[in-house]
């Protein structure tokens, strides 16, 4: 029977023992895992086996001859016989050399049994080791499971359940999503080529749920397991998703062979993450949040309903950053468009990363409250990124001024936007004209601007430009104007006379100097320049 339902002991447990005074003769020195002891007296004893059993005899049936005893040697190595233990006296002084050779031959440990040992004691210390090893099974277990639960309640449930798993079973543990993208992960992480083939064998795995999948219903959880180097790895999808969703995956990577704890620590894990990142858990139904909707519904304010919202009974939050974000796909990111009323598995995902429930996904737009304190700055979590998202975060505010901080958070979103920043975190000094457009919409806006100067003739479009440049530089002085390019006032005023003719603008009008001052900015190669006078 395997370890994983069938209690044992390791030999050299039993080796260790004092009272026992055993000793091995023979065999490989690599341990083996005792299920059970049994004894026996007869030629042939393989029909009465059932595998992985110290096979205990005084030798009095044992064959006389070496091919004999290899005969039964090889008939119990057969069976699944673990080791075989010989009690020396009365039939035997000692272990015939016969038998050593075989269970050598073999690969069969051979134990030495002295005189003062009964048998019944061997039997009596193993099963004694087996309770314990049980009983310390148990313990890692219910310490295991309990981590586990407190870290599902807390509001970066996924990354903390992740963290728990590895500490107990010493693994790389990572929450990959359907196309293999890395959602969160903990513990030590294994080289970048067995890191990649966990992710190809989670693809795989959770393609083939996909394809198992029954019309209307969720896919079936689906596991598969690799050894590589030493390493070995295990997939497991989650059945939390609904029947629309691609499911995601639980990836490990173990530097040794899981034991039955670590594979009943999986499970669970799995459990809580299918469940955390279920449409129910998702959609965050718990009762202080609904109770706060409906207090809103009947007229209550922001304010008044807010300390409800509040993660911790204990450290109530008053202050709140809203946060916008918006899917912008590229073609690096393989993450598809959020469906409309949002990915149950990325929603959990995102709530988690940004450590709180409270969060609106409504096709590629996103809306969130993050619980926080008086001038305490947010962090834009790399998942965000990973999954397609640009965000926008507000200042931390009190629940009075969300409308301000809604303002602010969606300014910050258009900043990242135009920016190509994957975040921006809303600062009173960030606030800027720049911010507003995209580089490359800029610099088209400039070149289009001043593509009629290149039409201009002598002096040519470059002097035309940097007149143009300096002269706005000093506030439209022409005798200053001069004086910084070096040439004669009407030198000035014949340059800008041909700009205003060609631009078809009005170099008078206050508004038209804005305009061409900005478009001077995004025009490439007239920013490094600026600074000069």
């Amino acid at each position: 029977m395997s370890e994983s339902v069938q209690p044992s002991v390791a030999l050299s447990v039993l080796l260790a023992s004092p009272g026992l005074g055993l000793s091995q003769v023979a065999g490989p020195a690599e341990d083996r895992l005792i299920g059970t002891v049994g004894t026996t007296e007869i030629e042939d004893p393989t029909p009465y086996l059932v595998g992985g059993e110290l096979l205990l005899t005084a030798g009095v049936r044992l064959p006389q001859d070496a091919e004999g005893i290899d005969t039964y040697v090889a008939r119990v190595v057969a069976a699944g016989v673990a080791a075989l233990g010989f009690g020396v006296a009365p039939v035997h002084q000692e272990v015939p050399p016969e038998l050593v050779a075989a269970c050598d031959h073999h690969g069969l440990p051979l134990l030495r049994l002295p005189p003062d040992t009964p048998f019944v004691a061997v039997g009596q210390a193993t099963y004694a080791a087996i309770a314990e090893a049980r009983n310390r099974d148990l313990r890692e277990i219910s310490k295991a499971q309990s981590a586990l639960t407190s870290a599902a309640a807390r509001p970066d449930a996924l990354q903390a359940v992740l963290s728990q798993l590895s500490i107990h079973t010493g693994a790389w543990a990572v929450l990959f999503d359907a196309q293999g993208n890395e959602l969160f992960s903990a513990g030590p992480r294994p080289s970048a080529p067995t890191a990649r083939l966990l992710c190809d064998l989670a693809v795989r795995t959770t393609t083939r749920s996909t394809g198992d999948q029954v019309k209307d219903r969720p896919p079936p959880p689906a596991a598969a397991a690799h050894h590589i180097e030493g390493v070995h790895l295990t997939v497991h999808t989650l059945a939390g998703a609904d029947s629309t969703a691609a499911p995601l995956a639980l990836g490990q990577a173990a530097p040794s062979t899981p034991t039955a704890v670590h594979r009943q620590m999986t499970g669970m894990a799995t459990v809580l993450l299918s469940l955390l990142t279920s449409p129910r858990h998702a959609l965050s139904t718990e009762a202080r949040g609904v109770g706060a909707l409906v207090r809103l519904m009947l007229g209550a304010s922001p304010a008044e309903v807010a300390a409800a919202l509040a993660l911790t009974d204990e450290s109530p939050s008053d202050h709140w950053i809203v946060v916008h974000g918006r899917h912008t796909p590229t073609p690096a990111r393989t993450v598809p468009a959020p469906r409309p009323g949002g990915d149950p598995a990325q929603l959990a995902a995102l709530a988690t990363a940004l450590g709180t429930p409270y969060v609106h996904m409504d096709g590629p737009h996103l809306r969130a409250l993050m619980p926080s304190t008086p001038g305490r700055s947010p962090s834009a979590p790399a998942l965000a990124a990973v999954l397609g998202w640009v965000l926008g975060f507000s200042a931390p505010v009190p629940a009075t001024d969300l409308p301000r901080a809604d303002s602010q958070a969606e300014r910050a979103l258009q900043r990242a936007i135009a920016a190509e920043a994957p975040a921006v975190v809303h600062t009173d000094e960030a606030l800027s004209v720049h911010a507003l457009i995209s580089p490359a919409d800029a610099r088209e806006l400039a070149r289009t601007r001043f593509d009629p100067l290149a039409r201009a003739g002598a002096p040519g479009a470059s002097a035309l430009l940097e007149t143009l440049r300096t002269w706005l530089t000093l506030h439209g002085s022409w005798d200053r104007t001069a004086a910084a390019l070096q040439v004669h006032r009407n030198t000035v005023r014949h340059r800008l006379a041909r700009v205003a003719e060609l631009l078809d603008v009005d170099l008078q009008d206050p508004s038209v100097r804005m305009e061409l001052w900005f478009a001077l900015h995004w025009l490439p190669g007239e920013q490094a320049g600026e600074g000069r006078t």
